[in-house]
């Protein structure tokens, strides 16, 4: 628990609230039920714990427990008998949020039931405890509740991970994701891992999209309710909390299937799904037929949601983008060349573009080969270290 980010009084009353079960079991209230923001450690604090006390944790989330029988079944006994080897347990409901008033009937009145006659600490997570869903389960429950973590904690946290990880980063561009999380621990992860895939130094320059983009919410949550939404509804819905367009969406989309969809048969519907988006996006493009929108939007989401099980083997994060990510670099690369060349150009009394091509790769080599050379020739030419990092590690020209 010492490595989760923020929410420390919180963490401090769980860890006593579960310790309590070992001297007695509470009387009433015999279940906890957390409730908070996405990405603020509910779960993984929960998670967290019962390692740290070694004890058996029983999990499930809200699309696994619909029923009162698959309720009974997933903790029914496991509320009420020991484990095997002698371990104390605790089960753990995890986004009952979740669970829908009309088609999971049974669920929450069953759960409630179990709390009543549980042996075994419960736990419920959800974004919002108060919802009127759960009215008659809040009495038996005591409220917890998890706040997002402060900027400043998660700018600390995504440092810890660059060091880790061999990543040179920039303060102002941790400090950009950071912020632009707005106290989701989870998304600030997400886009660290996106935007410093296979690099070794992350720059402002690599992240300055993110301050020009209203974030409604984060896009990996995005592509969870698209690949993973129980639902068409829940997947449509998905585009209105998007904080990109349409086209970028569906390079998101069009980038992760093959690393969520394993089975070939389905694979090759979602994509099949993707090209129809694409052919009526094209359409849009020729036309200006918009009425063809909804086609485009329909396929690329509720299209490749519906082409799947969703049967993916273990965790697999979502990733930013190749082709974005490489017109983003290529552009950054012909910033820099530019400015380069019209440093040759200025002593050289050439043009930019006969500097870049005939001149840069001798320097390159110089640099390369030559420390003396290199500090010389960087002074002439009045090259900031940026520029002349550039060159020695041969970017694109």
């Amino acid at each position: 628990m010492s490595e989760i980010i923020g929410n420390e009084e919180a963490k401090r009353k769980l860890r006593e609230w579960v310790e309590t079960w070992s001297k007695k079991a509470p009387k009433k209230k015999k279940a906890l039920f957390i409730y908070g923001p996405p990405g603020t450690g509910k779960t993984v604090s929960v998670e967290a714990l019962t390692n740290d006390l070694n004890m058996e944790l029983v999990q499930s989330n809200a699309s696994d427990y619909r029923t009162a029988e698959a309720v009974e079944r997933f903790a029914g006994r496991a509320s009420q008998y020991g484990t095997l080897f002698g371990k104390k347990r605790l089960i753990l409901f995890d986004e009952i949020d979740g669970i829908s008033g009309t088609e999971d009937r049974g669920g929450l009145h069953t759960i409630t039931e179990i709390i009543k006659r549980t042996t075994s600490p419960i736990v419920l997570t959800a974004n919002n405890a108060y919802d009127q869903r759960f009215t008659t389960l809040r009495e038996h429950c005591e409220l917890l509740e998890f706040k997002k973590p402060s900027r400043t904690e998660i700018e600390k946290h995504l440092k810890k991970i660059c060091r880790l990880e061999g990543i040179e980063a920039e303060d102002s561009a941790l400090r950009l994701i950071a912020e632009r999380a707005s106290g989701d621990v989870r998304s600030a992860v997400n886009d660290l891992q996106a935007l410093a895939q296979g690099k070794k130094r992350l720059t402002y320059n690599d992240v300055s999209f993110l301050a020009s983009r209203d974030r409604k919410e984060a896009i990996f949550n995005v592509l969870r309710d698209i690949f993973y939404a129980r639902d068409s509804l829940t997947t449509k819905r998905a585009i209105e909390m998007a904080d990109v367009d349409p086209e970028m969406l569906l390079e998101w989309v069009y980038e992760n299937i093959p690393y969520h969809i394993k089975n070939p048969q389905e694979l090759s519907s979602a994509m099949d799904m993707i090209a129809l988006a694409d052919i009526y996006r094209n359409r849009i493009r020729t036309t200006q037929n918009w009425s063809l929108m909804r086609y485009f939007l329909d396929f690329m989401t509720a299209g490749v949601a519906a082409s799947w099980s969703k049967k993916a083997p273990g965790w697999v994060p979502f990733k930013f983008p190749t082709r974005i990510s490489q017109m983003s670099t290529s552009k950054v690369d012909r910033a820099m060349l530019t400015a380069i060349g019209m440093k040759i150009k200025k002593r050289c009394h050439i043009s930019s573009t006969r500097a870049i091509k005939e001149v840069l790769p001798y320097i390159r080599i110089m640099f390369q080969n030559n420390k003396e050379m290199k500090k010389g020739i960087s002074e002439w030419l009045d090259l900031d270290e940026e520029m002349v990092d550039y060159i020695i590690g041969g970017g694109t020209s």
